[in-house]
């Protein structure tokens, strides 16, 4: 019996399949230069289906300049040999990568490395377009030269250094800051590395680098949200301090007035406000707060593939991350946990003080029907 297989598979069951090798890493083998870029181009109106076309033309504006075909516009991973330099392209959620990688002839000292790279062979016009979305932009040199601590100290202008050898194959130098020419710089030494492990290294390294630029982009707004819940939680302690106080709290208020329950409902419409204000300022954070989580994860996932062994004189990336990103994506966890707790603050005074209302009308009807009953029975 004959199957075709379009009525044998799932509808998914191809494009699953193939995701699980669309983001192969390139296949290096050193001397080589790399120029990496994330673009950021997310927007909080814009639909997922509108970013990834704007990606695209972008993708295919280069590629047009270099008269080479785009890809689909549906695509999400593209590579191509432009002949004097190699793109690998990937588009993710909230933005794409592009890393340009040229193989050089002969290796240069370390301190050299990044005077030619191969971003020069890239347009202007295309690079302007870029203007204000770039969120990661790094050099990578990747060759067999040896060198002292002294010297790689002198390759990033000594600035902190950052380094560690990756399973005797390989050492990673680094300082995490931006150069003056606007771009990271990463050293990576080749200690004999085999089939793939350099682009699998060179894959590992970039995106601990992009990914800890997207996970800090929640700090900013853990940050804004700070003076906003002081006043929030400021403005919930005076109104409960009116509830408890029987409504002295407030001017002239008359909540523990039988049958005057009007202030009662002034309080219950100012926590509802408040109410409102949390919901809105939660619904503002809670993706940029889940995403910086996501992302944080995966530059743990990443610096635990690496199974650096220490440089002497010279910390880790792991250990750098925990001195300097892990404090940030704690603030975002801390205003998260904050923003829960406040909303349900005022969850259970907004439940309080309906039940005291629905008390206060309770015995208002039941005067009234009591002044009914005594008219009646006159």
């Amino acid at each position: 019996m004959s199957i075709s297989h379009a009525t044998f598979n799932h509808a998914l069951r191809i494009p699953l399949a193939a995701e699980v090798h669309s983001r192969p890493s390139l296949r290096l083998n050193g001397p080589e230069t790399l120029t990496h870029l994330a673009v950021y181009a997310r927007h909080e109106d814009d639909a997922e289906a509108h970013q990834l076309a704007s990606q695209n033309q972008l993708l295919a504006g280069l590629c047009q300049h270099f008269g080479v075909a785009p890809p689909h516009p549906e695509a999400r991973y593209f590579f191509h040999d432009f002949g004097s330099f190699r793109l690998q392209w990937e588009s993710h959620t909230e933005f794409s990568t592009y890393t340009f990688a040229e193989r050089r002839a002969h290796p240069v000292a370390p301190e050299h490395a990044f005077e030619q790279v191969p971003l020069r062979h890239v347009p202007d016009e295309w690079l302007l377009a870029l203007e204000g979305k770039v969120m990661a932009a790094t050099h990578v040199t990747l060759q067999q030269v040896s060198a002292s601590l002294t010297e790689m100290r002198q390759v990033f202008a000594g600035n902190l250094l950052v380094g560690s050898d990756s399973q005797n194959f390989a050492k990673v130098w680094t300082d995490f800051a931006i150069a003056p020419d606007g771009f990271g710089r990463v050293v990576i030494q080749d200690l004999g590395m085999q089939y793939q492990q350099a682009g699998r290294l060179v894959q590992r390294v970039l995106e601990i680098e992009t990914y800890r630029m997207m996970a800090l982009l929640g700090l900013p707004q853990a940050q804004l949200a700070a003076p906003v819940l002081n006043g929030i939680e400021a403005e919930l302690a005076r109104l409960s301090a009116g509830m408890s106080d029987g409504g002295d709290a407030l001017p002239g208020a008359l909540a523990g007035t039988p049958g005057a329950p009007d202030d009662e409902r002034e309080l219950l419409h100012k926590i509802t406000v408040l109410a409102a204000r949390m919901e809105k300022l939660a619904l503002e954070n809670s993706y940029r707060f889940a995403a910086s989580k996501a992302y944080y994860r995966l530059v743990q996932a990443r610096i635990d593939e690496l199974r650096e062994t220490r440089i002497p004189g010279v910390p880790t990336i792991r250990e750098f991350m925990d001195r300097r990103l892990a404090p940030a994506m704690n603030t975002c966890e801390s205003t998260e946990r904050r923003q829960q707790a406040l909303a349900e603050r005022i969850g259970r005074s907004n439940d309080l003080l309906r039940t005291r209302v629905g008390i206060v009308q309770e015995q208002q009807n039941r005067r009234i029907l009591e002044s009914l009953n005594a008219r009646a029975a006159q």
